[in-house]
């Protein structure tokens, strides 16, 4: 073997995780709201979980991806430690996937069909396809779909370079003795856990060991250590990314390093004894591609099987590791972590976004009440969510911009502008909550009322501006259209209510009946309340812009009217509902 087999073998291992990382970005993003419907479906149900970690892992190509996923949940409160637990005993499982395509490559013979299965017959027409989609498609899902193609073409292109380069080491003495050396089993986990720890990918791992197996020098007796070795190597990531966690995420990443510390373990103790009693002759033989593959899935199906049943007592026994504070803990309310998974980190943006219109809801509610019965604990109440709406939207403003700079599809990237876009009009609504409640410490401090007509006009506007409130967020929680086309004419029949009720306040002014210092404070009770309406119909030209694809909330309330054919007949039952002659 000389230098430039070494640089041939380098390369290829420069692709074979390259290929990886890319084929995996791509398969995430591809899947990513089927991912969003499994974590849905989550349960505390054991063996749901468990496949749901090893589907996720399965198609993402990395439990340590999925670990790390996990540590986010449970970080940000979507999973519970119990759940997390069952996910990932799946993860373990779900990382063998990858060795069984990467044991394509080992396939021998000169029969058409064995031929056809080697990947260096049909990785070309794969990479062909993928090159295809993705410059000569427009649609995002098609772009990354010909991502996966041509990132497992890469893949495999890399594993067999690398295979092809290293088969010079059967005649290097050095590396016949090293993999002696690594037929003690300690040292062999060891080796193993390393080499994992430093590239961060069991599956990677597990790739390289069967590209080095091509040398013919890699004995069942070396590889099966080392294959145990690789699943406590994975934790590192795991590990490293629970750092400045909630005590349950750090539970969960110390839960992945003792599942697989106590599994390796215990396959190692009887994987000794089984060697030292009755010295299996397979285990001197050479390991092949599709024997590492069994390995590796015999391994983690017996962990498994092992510690499933038991996860209760790794739940309680972490629990014991690392105790509850002395003071309740904070639920992290958004965690980077989940940015590892764009789609999931935005179905929670979205969720943050409904607790916010929740709380600007609340904070206008009061604030209305209070202009009719003022309380000190109704003002208290309203400053403290209108703190809170401007906290969330400080906290979804940045985490959304970070969201968007990601690789994420079309439908996703529309989403989180929309959210954008949306977080302004709730923070708003949150404001003139606060602006209607300092108007009545106005009226309050100056001891001042209005006329029992401006009580009426007043009341049959905070009706309509309730409604278009309860119309506006419901359409935002649901994703209605049908709701959304319905907020611009009640908004319309807003606006003519702020008109007339100037006009009647201007007539009450010459008339003697109301006080200009009164006079005011009703304006700018009738100011806030208009802008209101007007943040409503922008929430609700949010909605429409996604359902058409297009973030110009004008021209979406232009067409608002223009598509809603009942747009006029709408108007009309919204403006006799209010009609202040009632």
């Amino acid at each position: 073997m000389d230098i430039f087999d070494i640089l041939t073998m380098i390369g290829g291992l420069s692709l074979f995780l390259f290929g990886m990382n890319i084929m995996g970005e791509s398969l995430e993003r591809r899947a990513g709201s089927s991912l969003r419907a499994l974590l849905g479906k989550l349960t505390t149900n054991r063996m749901l979980g468990f496949l749901t970690g090893l589907a996720v892992t399965a198609v993402i190509q990395s439990s340590s991806a999925t670990t790390v996923m996990v540590v986010g949940f449970v970080n940000s409160g979507l999973l519970t430690l119990g759940q997390a637990i069952n996910v990932i005993m799946g993860a373990n499982v779900g990382t063998t996937v990858t060795a069984w395509i990467l044991s394509l490559s080992g396939i021998e013979g000169s029969s058409l069909i064995v031929r056809l299965l080697k990947p260096s017959s049909f990785t070309p027409v794969l990479a062909l396809v993928g090159i295809i989609f993705y410059m000569f498609l427009k649609d995002s899902r098609k772009k990354d779909t010909g991502m996966i193609l041509l990132g497992f073409a890469t893949l495999m292109f890399g594993m067999e370079t690398m295979s092809g380069a290293v088969k010079g080491l059967k005649d290097v003495p050095q590396f016949q003795q090293l993999f002696l050396l690594f037929s003690n089993p300690v040292l062999g986990t060891l080796a193993g856990a390393v080499l994992t720890a430093v590239i961060q990918s069991s599956s990677a791992s597990v790739g390289i060991l069967q590209a080095l197996s091509a040398t013919g020098q890699v004995t069942y007796a070396a590889a099966i250590p080392i294959i145990m070795g690789q699943n406590i190597g994975t934790c590192v990531t795991a590990m490293l990314s629970s750092v400045g966690t909630t005590k349950n995420a750090k539970r969960a990443a110390i839960v992945h390093l003792m599942f697989n510390i106590i599994g390796t373990v215990v396959c190692l103790v009887l994987f000794s004894m089984a060697r030292a009693l009755f010295h299996p002759t397979i285990l001197g033989e050479s390991a092949t591609y599709l024997g590492i593959s069994v390995c590796h899935t015999a391994f983690n199906v017996i962990c498994t099987a092992m510690l499933l049943p038991s996860g209760n007592l790794l739940e309680k026994l972490v629990c014991r590791m690392v105790p509850d504070a002395r003071q309740p803990e904070a639920v992290a309310e958004l965690d980077e972590r989940l940015l590892t998974t764009p789609s999931i980190a935005l179905e929670r943006c979205r969720t943050l976004t409904g607790e916010m219109a929740d709380t600007a809801a609340l904070a206008l509610g009061q604030g209305l009440q209070s202009l009719l019965d003022f309380s000190p604990e109704l003002s208290h109440s309203v400053r403290e969510d209108e703190n809170r709406t401007d906290h969330y939207e400080d906290i979804l403003g940045t985490y959304l911009v970070k969201l968007s700079a990601l690789q994420i599809s079309e439908a996703d990237s529309a989403e989180a502008a929309m959210l954008l876009k949306a977080l302004n009009d709730f923070e708003r609504i949150g404001d003139h909550a606060l602006n209607l409640v300092e108007s009545a410490e106005e009226l309050q401090e100056k001891n001042l009322s209005f006329s029992e007509a401006a009580r009426h006009e007043l009341s049959v506007l905070t009706r309509a501006v309730s409604e278009i409130v309860e119309l506006s967020f419901s359409a935002f929680r649901e994703n209605d259209l049908t709701k959304a086309y319905q907020v611009e004419p009640l908004e319309q029949v807003i606006d003519d209510l702020k008109e007339k009720l100037r006009v009647h306040h201007i007539l009450r002014l010459q008339q003697g009946s109301c006080s200009i210092e009164t006079g005011f404070v009703w304006s700018d009770i009738l100011t806030a309340l208009e802008r209101v309406g007007d943040h409503c119909s922008n929430i609700a030209g949010c909605i429409i812009d996604l359902a058409h694809h297009d973030m110009n909330t004008h021209e979406a309330l232009r067409s608002a009217q223009v598509e809603n054919e009942n747009f006029g007949e709408q108007y009309r039952m919204y403006a006799k509902k209010y009609s202040l002659k009632q």
